[in-house]
């Protein structure tokens, strides 16, 4: 083991086997030092700028901090996105909605669509993945999912304390109103 090892490995395991080279090079580690842990199969490139710990186990929200941290550090899980990942109400988008503050001209899997942030969104960490609060998500989702989902959705994030009674009650009435 080298000297890398251990850094690559504390920054990767807090974050679903994920290290950026932004990250890399804070911690002293080169560029050409992750592209030779590439090419020895330590680590797989997932993206541009990152990689993934080749020998890990996979854990469910993956492919939500891979879409996040392709997108780039300012973005976040955006609408369907943040319901799916916390199993908040039925959903299956055939794209994982992220929301990116500044323009993103690096090419995307497929599986990624960026979406314009809303204003006034809250930007919550939920399972070490950026992403908006569940009661702007629910918010956002109005125009696609049903509102007897939605109403679900925001008991569910009630009773698992993502949101608080008064955020619960101004869900309700917005979601009376569009029913």
């Amino acid at each position: 083991m080298t000297k890398y090892d251990d850094i690559i490995y504390e920054i990767a395991s807090d974050n679903f086997g994920l290290i950026t080279s932004a990250e890399a090079r804070e911690a002293g580690v080169t560029n050409m030092e992750l592209v030779q842990y590439a090419r020895r199969g330590r680590l797989e490139r997932i993206g541009q700028g990152l990689y993934r710990l080749a020998q890990r186990i996979p854990e469910a929200n993956d492919s939500y901090a891979v879409a996040v941290a392709l997108v780039g550090p300012e973005a976040y899980l955006y609408g369907e996105g943040v319901l799916g990942m916390l199993g908040l109400c039925p959903v299956n988008p055939a794209y994982v909605p992220v929301a990116a503050t500044k323009r993103v001209r690096r090419q995307l899997p497929s599986y990624i669509r960026v979406v314009n942030p809303g204003e006034g969104d809250a930007v919550e960490v939920y399972d070490g993945i950026r992403s908006q609060s569940v009661a702007d998500a629910i918010r956002s989702c109005m125009a696609t999912i049903l509102p007897d989902r939605l109403l679900g959705a925001a008991e569910a994030a009630f009773a698992e304390g993502y949101i608080n009674e008064d955020e619960r009650k101004a869900l309700v009435a917005d979601l009376e109103v569009i029913a």
